[in-house]
């Protein structure tokens, strides 16, 4: 790959504002405040106060909690937090217009909290579909799978919740399935076969697995505010945040469990307990607002921690060798899989009559639906993508921040490193020559002289 192909000077900065300017030019033309003029009731006042707070908490998710998830990567921290950052405000602005295109009064959308929730909602399919990318796709990739997914997730959502009426609460299939999908198919299209055996910088150290550990602890305390933000005010959204909070609970234990069970002496995975735990928000998210009870909730949770835990540790592998799908984040097992188990308990609710008014057959038509438009618009996406003009960074510079970023202090870094290097081969050849050394040192730093000597 040519040397000024990975170079972002002019590229991504006209491809960033062209974008914005667009956008801008659309809310000019398209988009007002939310006046409650259509309410009259005083309801619109007490909307948008009950879910202030809800807001709050799904904004972090996305912007801490997804963002600190993918810091794992020991030389990509700065993209893992950065480009989230940069899809996510992107996202949420395209995700509003095109979420309410349909919705649409006097020619206008209206703006409220409810509709930034929404928006946020959006952004967070791009945010998983980053995780099975991630380390291998410049800016300028990213930001264009963001309009192009955002774009399907929207029209997805539209066919299964609006004309098709299914119930998807916490969106497990509409979401996270989608997200999950979208982005494994995008990442079949860009497999790299350089990467086959793997790379240098795909793994973590002791302190980038802290940081990850702190994008799942705040997903986790925040999962029932996002499985309940958009719930029918009353008992519905109140079984949300109970249902949500014992699958969690339960998940979490199983996800330790399986973890020590799979691997040797016992001891647990650091990559099971960040990603694992998480899976039964995941999976309880379709059937959140029903009646399911708790206990219902917890094996929905406990199954999804399982499934999760193995995945990881058998199922990823084999995407990789056995279907070319090379999974950074492993995407397939916290979003993926719990997202389809999220959709087929969905199924199973609808059939019991755990909530009015859905059915069992439009559940599945929206889990078929959701799928199908993920693996279709992935694939174009991903072919999309692929074009070498986008900067797609070569293979010895996959996992790495410094061909995207200033990264400080690196060449102070690798020089100190060496030094110590060279001084510990010195110190086991011979005393006299590391004596030699601090000599020569001392004369091109004069003032470490008298130290150097007096430490000899």
């Amino acid at each position: 790959m040519p040397a000024y192909a990975t170079n972002m000077r002019l590229k991504f900065p006209i491809l960033a504002l062209m974008l914005e300017v667009v956008t801008i030019v659309l809310y000019a033309l398209l988009v007002v405040y939310d006046t409650g003029d259509a309410h009259g009731d005083g309801s619109h006042e007490e909307s948008n106060t009950t879910h202030s707070s809800v807001f709050q908490d799904v904004h972090v998710m996305i912007f801490i909690g997804f963002g600190f998830l993918m810091t794992f990567l020991k030389r990509y921290g700065f993209s893992s937090v950065g480009i989230n950052l940069l899809l996510a405000a992107f996202g949420l602005q395209w995700g509003l217009l095109l979420q309410n295109i349909w919705h649409m009064h006097n020619g206008k959308i209206t703006i409220n909290i409810e509709k930034m929730i929404n928006a946020d909602f959006s952004t967070a399919t791009v945010l998983i579909s980053f995780g099975a990318v991630l380390g291998k796709t410049s800016p300028v990739q990213l930001l264009i799978m963001t309009l192009l997914e955002i774009t399907t997730f929207c029209i997805n959502e539209h066919l299964v919740v609006g004309v098709l009426g299914v119930s998807d609460v916490g969106a497990s299939m509409t979401i996270h399935a989608f997200g999950a999908y979208f982005g494994l198919a995008v990442a079949r299209v860009l497999y790299r076969p350089g990467l086959r055996n793997g790379h240098e910088n795909e793994g973590s150290v002791y302190h980038s697995d802290l940081f990850a550990m702190i994008g799942t602890v705040y997903l986790w305390m925040f999962w029932p505010s996002f499985n309940s933000a958009i719930a029918e005010p009353g008992d519905p959204q109140l079984r949300a945040v109970i249902n949500t909070y014992f699958s969690l609970a339960a998940c979490a234990l199983a996800a330790y469990a399986t973890s020590s069970l799979v691997e040797k002496k016992g001891k647990l995975d650091m990559v099971h307990i960040q990603n694992a735990t998480l899976a039964g928000g995941v999976a309880v998210g379709t059937c959140a607002d029903m009646d399911i009870q708790p206990f219902g909730a917890m094996v929905i949770g406990i199954t999804a921690g399982v499934i999760s835990t193995v995945g990881f540790k058998f199922l990823t592998p084999i995407l990789a060798s056995k279907l070319g799908i090379q999974d950074t984040c492993g995407v397939h097992n916290l979003h993926g899989m719990p997202g389809i188990l999220g959709g087929l308990a969905g199924i199973v609710a609808a059939a019991l009559g755990k909530k009015e008014n859905v059915t069992a057959t439009y559940q599945a038509c929206g889990l078929a639906s959701s799928l199908g438009f993920a693996l279709v618009g992935g694939l174009i996406t991903g072919l999309i993508m692929k074009i070498p003009f986008w900067g797609q960074p070569p293979d010895q510079n996959c996992f790495d921040d410094s061909i995207f970023w200033e990264v400080p202090e690196e060449e102070e870094e690798n020089e100190d490193s060496a030094q110590n290097q060279l001084t510990s081969q010195i110190k086991r050849a011979s005393p006299t020559l590391l004596k030699i050394k601090v000599l020569h040192d001392a004369i091109e730093e004069p003032f470490c002289l008298n130290g150097s000597i007096k430490n000899l």
